[in-house]
């Protein structure tokens, strides 16, 4: 697997920056506002947008933690949804300009399960999406309102985000799997054919 770091530590640092200053920009009455970061980057990622709207406008924002994992739209629909132990919002969000923050943007599905998580809690005015990482490939019609780094990537690739809160180190990866030769591929196939034939199914 080959890995290529596309944002240092100070990339990261700059493009929080820059993205509290557009929260700032576009969000007039900030002392409104509520950072909600998504579980697990997320999380670190809005406490930092925070201290930097806090050191620009002087204002300190409420953050909270949100973990969607129940909304996803790949459980069953049978079960009530209920909200995640990893959710903590230390105010009420009713009435309130909500930005959702995340490590990655890519299929839009995490997203899509945050905002429902955010409706069962409360009516906020308005929800808006940072993100640190927009990948592509979306699935549904989601966009980020602030993005760090557009990174037009394949399936077949990766976007590592990690942070010093959660992995000792800050930086932003792409890495990709070599291909594989197609003789691999069709040796693959043979093995998977012998074993469902062999295991009677």
């Amino acid at each position: 697997m080959s890995k290529k770091i596309i944002m240092t530590p100070e990339d990261i640092r700059r493009t929080l920056a820059r993205i509290a200053h557009e929260i700032i920009e576009q969000n007039k009455a900030i002392e409104h506002l509520i950072l909600v970061g998504m579980h697990t980057r997320g999380v670190p990622l809005a406490r930092r947008l925070a201290g930097f709207i806090e050191g620009f406008a002087g204002l300190k924002i409420p953050v909270g933690a949100l973990d969607p994992s129940p909304y996803r739209d790949d459980l069953s629909s049978l079960n009530p949804q209920p909200i995640a132990p990893r959710t903590n919002i230390p105010v009420s969000i009713e009435g309130k300009s909500i930005v959702l923050v995340d490590d990655v943007l890519y299929t839009g599905r995490s997203i899509r399960a945050a905002m429902d998580a955010l409706i069962d809690l409360g009516r906020p005015k308005l929800i808006q999406l940072a993100v640190l990482v927009d990948r592509g490939h979306r699935e549904m019609p989601i966009r980020a309102n602030y993005i760090g780094k557009n990174v037009p990537s394949s399936r077949r690739e990766g976007i590592e985000v990690r942070l010093v809160e959660t992995d000792g180190i800050d930086e932003v990866a792409i890495t990709s799997v070599p291909n594989h030769h197609p003789k691999d591929e069709l040796k693959k196939v043979g093995y998977l054919k012998r074993s469902y034939h062999g295991s009677g199914k």
